[in-house]
């Protein structure tokens, strides 16, 4: 069988944007969600050819749009020579299918677009299998209108009678069976994350996961603290699968870093849920780095995009470190005093300058000291059971043995097991 649908989409060069506004989005708020649909659009490789906002009062259910304004659209079409358009909206499958039958181009939503992306980008067999989840989610009540073999009829078995099986039918089929393989493929591979998640817990290193809008800097951040060779591009979504890595902090304190996913406005639902094993790093660590591009004039919305996925996934009760990146990239003072007033115990850095990093890095030791204590003991002998602890359970500083077979370890452990070395605290 041959997806039609994504043969078109090969070909498609030229691509006209389609927003609405009303009461509850703005013109410039929509303005502005159309630009970042027109930088979604260019990472799939097609040129926007023009971009036009609609005023909405109310859904219509054949077009979304009025048919007045939706017969304009078209006629704009031949104008522009464009093969493709693409609405800052989620289009029902029957809205699509409309659209397409009207206009006789690919018409595809925000939703299509941020899915053909992921697409792209995704690299280990986690991210490969949740994209693909995704996508069959997204593709099976659009069979209608992605596949053009539909009307064909396969006859039954030897002896019965009757038209047979539509073709239609056979493809709901296939994609349900393959949904459930993805979906127990994916647990698998959950329980190998969660045991690796389980060997990290168990040392009782402290972790914080990079959060934010993409395109932020959260990589870039990673690989500046830790060394790391995450991928980093200046583009959305240049990378999805969760990335940790340890630092070592001037205090001699370790910590895991993790570097997620990054945030966009409208991030469809199915996308947050298919993603959860990969954002779910941010639910289990211990505080978050939230990263925010200062140079950006939509950052105070970017904090509330960010905010409102770290509700979902019920991590926005954790201490959250706000984090203005890229400030050699911002000329003007009065909006980097209003970040500083919005949060004022915000850190302002620049990862490809190195300017606040060190600030930075003192707030971590903060953070992490909040919850521990560093302790000198001495351990006799027959207490290696307390010199174990200290390994697993601590991070071991320092450590050396007296002649008389004593240990002397300088550790830094939490709080709550402290208790078990007073007795032994030089």
């Amino acid at each position: 069988m041959i997806d039609n649908k994504q043969e078109e989409r090969r070909v498609v060069e030229r691509a006209l944007l389609v927003g609405v506004y009303n009461i509850e989005l703005p013109l410039s708020d929509a303005r502005e969600h159309l630009d970042e649909l027109e930088e979604l659009v260019s990472n799939l490789d097609i040129q926007v050819v023009d971009k036009l906002l609609v005023p909405l009062k109310s859904i219509h259910p054949r077009y979304f749009i009025g048919s007045g304004k939706s017969s304009e659209i078209v006629s704009s079409l031949v104008e522009l020579e464009s093969d493709c358009i693409v609405f800052d909206a989620e289009l029902t499958p029957s809205q699509q299918r409309n659209w397409e039958r009207l206009s006789r181009v690919c018409v595809i939503d925000r939703q299509e677009v941020i899915l053909e992306i992921f697409a792209g980008r995704a690299s280990t067999r986690e991210a490969v299998l949740q994209v693909e989840l995704a996508q069959l989610q997204y593709s099976l009540p659009r069979l209608t209108r992605a596949w053009t073999h539909l009307s064909r009829q396969r006859g039954g078995a030897k002896g019965t009678r009757g038209e047979g099986e539509k073709q239609i039918e056979a493809d709901r089929r296939m994609l349900k069976n393959r949904i459930t393989t993805v979906k127990k493929e994916l647990k698998v591979v959950q329980r190998q994350r969660a045991t690796q998640r389980q060997g990290r817990m168990r040392k009782e290193f402290p972790h914080a996961a990079i959060v934010g809008y993409t395109n932020a800097g959260k990589s870039s951040l990673l690989n500046k603290l830790t060394g790391a060779n995450a991928l980093v591009a200046d583009k959305l979504f240049a990378t999805l699968d969760p990335t940790t890595r340890k630092i070592i902090l001037p205090n001699n304190q370790e910590l895991l870093l993790t570097d997620t996913v990054g945030f966009v406005r409208k991030l469809p639902h199915d996308l947050i849920e298919a993603f959860k094993s990969t954002l779910e790093e941010a639910v289990f660590a211990d505080f978050l780095l939230l990263v925010l591009d200062v140079s950006s004039p939509h950052v105070e919305e970017h904090w509330e995009t960010t905010l409102t996925v770290l509700k979902e996934l019920k991590a926005d009760k954790k201490e959250i470190i706000v984090v203005f990146n890229k400030i050699d990239l911002q000329p003007d003072p009065a909006i980097l005093a209003r970040a500083r007033k919005l949060f004022e115990s915000g850190i302002f850095i620049s990862v490809s300058t190195g300017q606040g990093l060190n600030e930075l890095c003192t707030r971590l030791m903060l953070e992490i000291g909040a919850d521990t204590r560093i302790v000198h003991l001495r351990l006799p002998p027959c207490r290696h059971d307390l010199v174990a602890l200290a390994h697993q359970k601590g991070m071991v500083l320092d450590s050396n043995y007296e002649d008389n077979g004593n240990a002397l370890l300088t550790i830094s452990i939490k709080n709550d097991l402290a208790a078990s070395f007073m007795d032994f605290t030089v």
